[in-house]
């Protein structure tokens, strides 16, 4: 429950008592909104009997465990850990929170966060793509990257060798502000080759991630991030994809998320299926802002 709508601030226990169910695997923010619902407030949460978690629908014998399992002791004293480390800790119903992710059903309720956001990334756009680009798609990236950072819009991708690298590096060259949504956690950078490029977006953007912040990726975390990658954007554009590139989901999550999504005119096969279940087209030029600008500026 999100606080009935407010937004509030949130002391150490209850940043402890959030940051402990969060981390439960397969425990997500509408179970944990339903939770609440059923007993008002965290603390009631956990101290809920077996038989009573098993009443709320979604709660198996499995997280019935994990939650009376939960060590908030343990939980306050590896936060301690992660802010000294440089990690904020972002609840969703405080004001820190980003309100572009706060408004969606499947919102996480806890974002962990290493660098600053700032109120102007509310205007962003994403750029995802292939982790093989061609010569001509890593051209394109870099020349979108830029000509939005030029424009001030923040540009938010996820990291990954490839497209996503050029647009994080293209932002910074031309001064702008870049977000990546990382599928592993926030103190555990992936792929390791992308440390360097992190230490220097953390330094004018920030990284992002749902998971614990020493966590690996796997594979549905991967997937999982780029709802956060389209959710905290207003377009997502796919510079160049293959028929089956992962950067898709973030398509399919825009498109439920109801954000313009883009397309670079190309031969590759993942931007003529985007453009198929119809994407906005863009040239492969500076042409592309006048259309982007078509689009978003009517939606300021």
């Amino acid at each position: 429950m999100r606080a009935g709508g407010r937004r509030m601030p949130a002391d150490d226990d209850t940043l402890a008592q959030w940051v402990a169910l969060s981390l439960i695997p397969n425990l997500g923010g509408r179970t944990i909104t339903r939770l609440l619902e059923r007993f008002g407030s965290l603390d009631e949460v956990l101290s809920a009997s077996a038989e009573e978690l098993r009443q709320v629908t979604g709660i198996g014998p499995k997280l019935v465990t994990a939650i009376r399992g939960v060590n908030i002791a343990e939980t306050r004293q590896a936060l301690a850990h992660w802010q000294a480390d440089g990690v904020r800790v972002l609840l969703w119903h405080t004001p820190d929170y980003p309100a572009t992710l706060n408004a969606l059903p499947d919102a996480p309720p806890v974002l962990f966060c290493r660098g600053t956001l700032q109120e102007n990334d509310r205007r962003a756009v994403a750029l995802v793509g292939t982790r093989q680009p061609t010569a001509q798609g890593r051209r394109v990236a870099a020349m979108l990257a830029a000509g939005c950072a030029a424009r001030g819009w923040t540009v938010i991708s996820g990291l990954a060798t490839g497209i996503d690298a050029v647009a994080h590096q293209s932002a910074l060259e031309a001064g702008g502000r870049t977000l990546a949504v990382l599928g592993s956690g926030v103190c555990a950078v992936y792929p390791p080759g992308n440390r360097a490029l992190a230490g220097r977006l953390i330094e004018r953007g920030a990284l992002l991630s749902e998971t614990h912040p020493h966590a690996a990726p796997s594979a549905p975390t991967l997937v999982a991030r780029n709802r956060l990658i389209s959710g905290l954007s207003r377009a997502v554009i796919v510079v160049e994809a293959g028929a089956d590139s992962g950067c898709l989901h973030a398509v399919r999550f825009a498109h439920a998320q109801n954000r313009a999504v883009f397309t670079v005119i190309s031969g590759a096969r993942g931007n003529a299926r985007v453009l198929a279940e119809g994407a906005h087209p863009l040239p492969a030029n500076r042409a592309a802002f006048e259309a982007l600008e078509q689009i978003l500026g009517k939606e300021e």
